[in-house]
């Protein structure tokens, strides 16, 4: 327990958050049911918690720093157990909604503070192994989510997707109060003026205007008043987090990496990775519970073929291309996962799962290549002192890409749909309300008019994914900074990983 409990605690913390990014995607169909959510709730039961962990990642890794890694660590396990109480007992899809973006704070202080905390104990080869049981941790928590989501659905209910957390809660708690000690990072000054609190709210306002104006435009059309004025409130949120980030003494972001084009090439794989490869699974889920009648345990296993072709991969990643430049690993699991996606477009009104299998395999294996390596490559496009800063920032924007990613898709799964169905009725049938509208259209024009919107989310994804991997390709090197360490796990071993440089 002495040598082995920090690393026990952490990774009990990093499966409750992660497993939270994807637990929830089964479950949409049961949640519109229960709360009558329209398909706006429940795009935003998805991107509340990942549009929460994104902004706020990068902010409570510096005040960690200042305040305590472990106490920060426990306090956001214990704000992530309180907001899945209030997420199981929702009563509408406000609360649902409200307590899930509180979810993702919590998942933010405690993401911010797991590998720093690891770095705090361990060394040498210790930290390797535990850098790579917490890697696999991470890796299985996403895979096992969509299965375990759908157990709980159809046994217990969904409302227990939420309260499975609360025992692995105190455990995680117990374990970190008795075994981790406390660590800091260096740097004199006060919290307040070592912490970016005015660039973490800037943030923060950019990416939520940013993503309610993509939902809204999904709603009211692009040209909507209420949809531009929400795109010029991002707009002008991005103005001052730059302007934020200039003036600062301790940014969130060292807006002079940026002009390094391996990192910006890196930062633009890691968004589109997200978002591509998983912005389409929510509907797909909604596809195949309330159009092809699949239960949620049913719906989990058919993406099976996907968790079982990335762990395959990224083991093989890990022996036999080991050192393999990150360019090639990065850009060409994206022109897989961009084919991948392009592979399951290809739905009619007749389809059944089956038709994704071949897509969900390529997904997987660029899945496989991209996953285990893009972290890695960020930190190996930076200085070593600027190792927590990119390993903070990579992590962000692929949470920030998750959450555009389900907006963007949504709106055009239902853009397309709008084609065949008038606009309620098409947010209706893209919100799981199928049984409600069968009274009054022909059940082949739902499968037809469902079918249709995937293929074109699909399609766009798959050609998003295939510029992405093209530009990674095109812009990312892989020379090493001087004094860089030798990797393990996708992090330098000999450089603990925190919210900030």
């Amino acid at each position: 327990m002495r040598t082995w409990g920090t690393l026990t605690a952490v990774c009990l913390g990093t499966f409750m958050l992660l497993l939270d990014v994807t637990i929830v995607v089964v479950a949409l169909p049961d949640m519109s049911h229960a709360l009558h959510a329209s398909l706006g709730d429940l795009q935003w039961v998805v991107d509340g918690y990942a549009l929460a962990l994104a902004a706020l990642l990068l902010g409570a890794g510096a005040a960690a720093d200042v305040l305590g890694r472990r106490r920060t660590y426990v306090a956001g396990v214990a704000l992530f157990a309180a907001a899945s109480l209030l997420c199981g007992l929702a009563s509408g899809p406000g609360m649902l909604v409200a307590a899930r973006a509180v979810q993702g704070v919590g998942a933010a202080a405690m993401f911010a503070t797991t590998l720093p905390l690891l770095g705090s104990v361990y060394q040498g080869k210790q930290r390797s192994v535990a850098l790579g049981v917490w890697g696999a941790v991470s890796g299985g928590a996403a895979a096992v989510g969509p299965v375990l989501g759908g157990l709980l659905a159809e046994g217990p209910g969904w409302r227990w997707i939420f309260f499975v957390n609360l025992p692995v809660s105190v455990a995680a708690v117990w374990l970190t109060l008795r075994v981790v000690p406390e660590s800091r990072g260096g740097g004199a000054g006060s919290a307040w003026q070592r912490v970016d609190w005015a660039g973490t709210a800037a943030f923060a306002a950019f990416a939520g205007g940013l993503t309610y104006a993509v939902v809204r435009a999904g709603e009211d059309g692009w040209a909507a008043p209420a949809t531009l004025t929400a795109f010029g409130c991002a707009l002008l949120a991005l103005v001052v987090f730059v302007l934020v980030e200039r003036r600062v003494a301790h940014p969130l972001l060292d807006l002079s990496l940026l002009r390094n084009r391996t990192f910006v090439g890196v930062m633009a794989g890691a968004f589109a990775f997200n978002a591509v490869a998983f912005g389409v699974t929510p509907y797909l889920s909604l596809w195949m519970q309330t159009l092809l009648g699949m239960s949620p345990v049913r719906s989990g296993l058919t993406l099976l073929p996907m968790t079982v072709a990335a762990m395959i991969v990224a083991v093989l990643v890990g022996r036999l291309l080991h050192g393999a430049p990150s360019r090639l690993t990065i850009g060409g699991g994206l022109l897989l996962i961009g084919a991948g996606c392009l592979c399951q477009a290809v739905l009619s009104a007749a389809s059944d799962w089956t038709a994704l299998i071949p897509g969900f395999v390529l997904v997987g294996a660029g899945t496989g290549l991209v996953s285990p390596t893009v972290a890695g490559a960020a930190l190996a496009s930076v200085q070593p002192h600027r190792a927590g800063m990119a390993g903070g920032a990579v992590n962000t924007v692929r949470q920030l890409g998750y959450a555009l990613g389900v907006a963007v898709f949504g709106t055009i799964l239902t853009s397309r749909m709008e084609s065949t169905l008038p606009h309620g009725a098409a947010h209706a049938l893209a919100g799981g309300a199928a049984g409600a509208l069968r009274a009054t259209f022909p059940d082949e024009v739902l499968h037809a008019a469902f079918a249709s919107g995937l293929n074109r989310a699909l399609l766009t994804a798959g050609i998003a994914g295939l510029a992405a991997g093209a530009l990674v390709l095109a812009v990312v090197r892989t020379p090493r900074p001087a004094g860089e360490q030798p990797q393990a796990g996708g992090v330098p071993v000999e450089t603990p990983v925190s919210g900030r440089g």
